[in-house]
């Protein structure tokens, strides 16, 4: 069998603090490192000499798959914003590659009653073509970035090695990273893709009952105050769209699933005024006769979560609050429990060690990890999964063996 061989789709921030990790490691044979911009698919290509660098559009199927016949590519890596998750997927299965993404296909709200039914969910058309994917022996890991990814890990370790039963599956993510000018004053600088965060803030949230299925609310329902571990304190969080809700429930056991984020008040605001003045809008509208859309004027204006890593200070936490009936060393019940799964890094830390800021470093550690246990066979299997699909255990080992371990809190 040959070695591994991965397709990198986008070099921004996580695609390059993905480059950085990978390089450390020696599980693969090669990474081409494909991004629409090629400066940018040269500098993370820099890092290591089984990388090299190629200019993919990943807006076009048989773009991705030209790339993947040309370089033998056995793993399609997915690093770019969700709206190109269908071409990139599309592409890495007419190659005959497996696929990874951080983020699944995009959702469109019920045309009638956006904040109570589900319309087209996040996921849908990925796990549409999973019978397809099954038949022709290969995978699709949808989901594995920090979330999705860890937080749905996490869900997997609970049930099968902490809880009995599973009331809920509480995805909690908080933070307390500040981001300043030259002079020192903060500024408004978001650590994520603006894009994607415009996408999920502002679309309906999804949460799952046993009884009711998946269905929706307002956005920035259900407030609450989270007090997150390591330092970084309260925080209050809201409902957000997020993937582990989708995720999470097809594989493990629960009463309930919820996502709420640490947005804190200042970013709730700025997102509801982008909404008002209509701004988070995709469809391209006319300006002095150039075509734009709002949504794409707004992240370019905003400095690139990639380059903030300097001027930023404080953690990042993505975690997994489990509340129901835990279990003992033998499977038997032991009454009610409530856990807090965790992983907090430091941007002092990611800075130093590996020159990304913490969010971005925090989301490509993940896939890189997945990679490496389907690279040993570890993880193995055929469609559509989830992280929920496979043994927890070799991942939360080789997170700790990578330098960032994870934690976990009673509460």
């Amino acid at each position: 069998m040959t070695g591994m061989r991965i397709l990198l789709v986008g070099a921004g921030g996580v695609g390059g603090a993905f480059a950085a990790i990978a390089a450390r490691r020696d599980f693969f044979e090669a990474i081409v490192v494909a991004d629409y911009d090629p400066a940018k698919a040269e500098q993370a290509a820099a890092t290591d000499d089984r990388y090299v660098a190629a200019r993919v559009d990943a807006s076009s199927a048989e773009s991705v798959t030209a790339l993947c016949r040309t370089h033998g590519i056995t793993h399609v890596m997915n690093a770019v914003d969700p709206v190109f998750d269908m071409p990139i997927f599309e592409g890495a299965f007419a190659a005959g590659a497996d696929y990874l993404d951080m983020a699944m296909s995009l959702s469109r709200p019920h045309p009638e009653t956006p904040y109570e039914r589900t319309g087209v969910k996040l996921g849908d058309e990925q796990f549409a073509l999973a019978s397809q994917w099954e038949a022709a022996g290969r995978l699709a890991l949808v989901g594995i970035g920090v979330e999705p990814g860890l937080s749905d890990v996490f869900a997997r370790y609970a049930a099968d090695h902490l809880f009995s039963e599973i009331d809920e599956l509480g995805t909690r993510d908080g933070a307390n990273l500040v981001v300043t000018d030259d002079d020192g004053n903060e500024i408004f600088a978001p650590s994520f893709s603006m894009w994607t965060t415009i996408e999920e803030c502002l679309n309906p949230p999804v949460i799952w009952e046993r009884d009711r299925g998946w269905f929706t609310t307002p956005p920035f329902s259900e407030p609450e105050v989270f007090d997150f571990p390591e330092g970084i304190g309260p925080v209050e969080c809201v409902n957000v769209e997020h993937e582990e809700v989708l995720l999470m429930p097809r594989w493990v056991d629960c009463r309930r699933a919820t996502f709420k984020y640490g947005l804190g008040e200042e970013f709730i605001t700025i997102l509801k005024v982008l909404h008002t003045l209509g701004l988070d809008r995709t469809e391209k509208v006319r300006v002095k006769g150039v075509e734009v859309s709002p949504r794409d004027v707004v992240a370019a204006v905003l400095p690139d979560p990639a380059t903030v890593g300097p001027r930023m200070t404080g953690k990042t936490c993505a975690g997994l609050w489990v509340t129901g009936t835990g279990k003992d060393a033998h499977g038997e019940p032991t009454g009610p429990r409530s856990t807090y799964l965790y992983h907090v890094v430091d941007n002092a830390w990611s800075m130093a060690e590996y020159g990304h800021q913490c969010v971005v470093w925090q989301t490509a550690v993940n896939p890189v990890i997945a990679l490496e246990l389907l690279a040993t066979g570890a993880w193995q299997g055929t469609g559509v999964l989830g992280p929920e699909a496979f043994d927890a255990v070799p991942f939360l080992d080789l997170l700790t063996a990578y330098g960032a371990p994870w934690g976990q809190r009673e509460q």
